[in-house]
């Protein structure tokens, strides 16, 4: 899983500039999800619904909860895929960008279901590429590298800042441990989540010194008539991009690949954080919006599947279908019982080309706590926004004939838009952490 790639971003989604090969060769060979959607439009819920299989009305954590930890780690009481997969006797392991709890909290990954972590527990901490240190399950690994801080008091519960001497890329050592780990396993049922870091911006290196695009090298880019921020947030993208082709190719070395489904997809849309000009690489492609909106460009994301001798070559699904749905299909697919309170349907089917019996949604569900509370549902091809409480404010479109979300059909299709603020009442469960606009905490 990326961080805030765009639905544009990939040449197999239409990027002219950025070139990504091996996800391109990745499509051609399997397949390409043209509306699928992330769990929330920003990091830790998005996170939190792939992994519980739980919309944003009812998953735990709703929100980037700013300095207040608590509210951004998983209970003990949430089921994750990974504990399900590990119940049915898979190795799981977790390199990357976890987000879900930290050390001593219930939410830390070797207390959801994984065998074995590598990478940052905070997401402000995974802003910086040159970090300090890494956690190895629950020990420190102190790197090279050498930080400055942005201020002396922390945000989100970490002391962000930006790196001076840049030695060691944590993306380079998410690639090298998630290849270690699979050569070690490769005799066992695996589950590997790599969410990794790029291309996030560092938002506190854009503060610092007006360049959050941390990369070692340009690369292909380097004589390119373009920024050094621009430079940046493309060479991120190529360099995830070959890393993604080491993966696969190491599946094939091992001949392992036909008994392995890969999926590749991203947390959210596109940021606007490193000082690139996002206009030049138009990240979001045909949608509008980005990271923070619930228009299509903030979450509908690029999502990839690769399955040799399962997945037909050059497929395509273009059913609405999002990041909850990994547990069922996990479940599914390793013959263990889904969890009960989930909103998630098996992909499989689709995998397998049986679409007759691939079982679709009723709608999908979307929340989010940032500046102002707002809501979206997604029923086929129509897509109804709310931005208050009082319905003054719904927007409803229909993403067949407008993808781009540019006319509101709201005052045509009443009918429509009531069947559809019925779905929100519906998928909506009161949480203490995450008040409603007139609720009480």
């Amino acid at each position: 899983m990326a961080d805030d790639l765009g639905y544009g971003d990939l040449g197999c989604f239409g990027q002219k500039l950025i070139k990504t090969p091996r996800l391109d060769q990745m499509a051609k060979e399997g397949m390409k999800f043209t509306r699928f959607y992330s769990g929330s439009t920003v990091c830790a819920p998005s996170r939190s619904v792939l992994m519980t299989g739980q919309h944003m009305g009812r998953t735990h954590v709703r929100g980037n909860a700013g300095g207040d930890m608590s509210r951004q780690s998983l209970r003990e009481i949430d089921i994750t895929v990974a504990e399900k997969l590990k119940d049915a006797g898979y190795a799981t392991a977790l390199i990357g960008k976890w987000g879900l709890g930290e050390i001593g909290q219930e939410g830390h990954p070797l207390k959801q279901g994984f065998d074995f972590f590598y990478g940052y527990l905070n997401q402000v901490h995974a802003h910086n590429f040159y970090p300090e240190f890494l956690w190895r399950n629950q020990k420190k690994h102190i790197l090279k590298n050498v930080v400055k801080p942005i201020s002396d008091k922390p945000r989100a519960g970490f002391m962000g800042g930006a790196a001076t001497k840049r030695v060691e890329y944590s993306h380079d050592l998410f690639t090298q441990e998630a290849l270690t780990w699979i050569k070690t396993n490769k005799e066992n049922p695996f589950f590997l989540y790599l969410p990794l870091t790029i291309p996030h911006a560092n938002n506190e290196g854009t503060r610092m010194f007006g360049d959050g695009a941390e990369v070692p090298d340009y690369g292909i880019y380097e004589k390119e008539d373009w920024t050094k921020q621009d430079k940046g947030q493309a060479a991120m993208i190529t360099r995830m991009d070959r890393d993604v082709g080491k993966i696969l190719d190491l599946l094939v070395e091992l001949k392992i690949e036909e008994n392995t489904l890969v999926m590749f997809t991203s947390d959210n849309g596109p940021h606007n954080e490193a000082g690139h000009n996002p206009k030049l690489f138009t990240p979001a492609g045909p949608l509008r919006g980005m990271k923070r909106t619930l228009t299509e460009g903030g979450i509908r994301v690029p999502t990839l599947a690769w399955w040799p001798q399962t997945i037909k070559p050059n497929s395509i699904s273009d059913q609405p279908l999002y990041f909850g749905d990994l547990m069922a299909t996990a479940c599914e697919m390793s013959g263990i019982n889904l969890p009960a309170e989930t909103d998630s349907l098996s992909f499989l089917p689709s995998l397998k080309g049986n679409t007759a019996k691939q079982k679709r949604h009723k709608f999908l569900y979307w929340e989010f706590y940032e500046r102002t509370f707002r809501q979206a549902v997604v029923m086929e091809n129509w897509k109804l926004i709310r931005a208050d409480m009082d319905n003054q404010r719904l927007e409803l479109y229909d993403l067949k004939n407008d993808i781009h979300e540019n006319s509101n059909l709201i005052q045509e299709q009443l009918a429509v838009a009531q069947r559809m603020l019925s779905y929100m009442e519906t998928a909506h469960s009161p949480h203490p952490n995450w008040p409603t606009p007139g609720s009480k905490k």
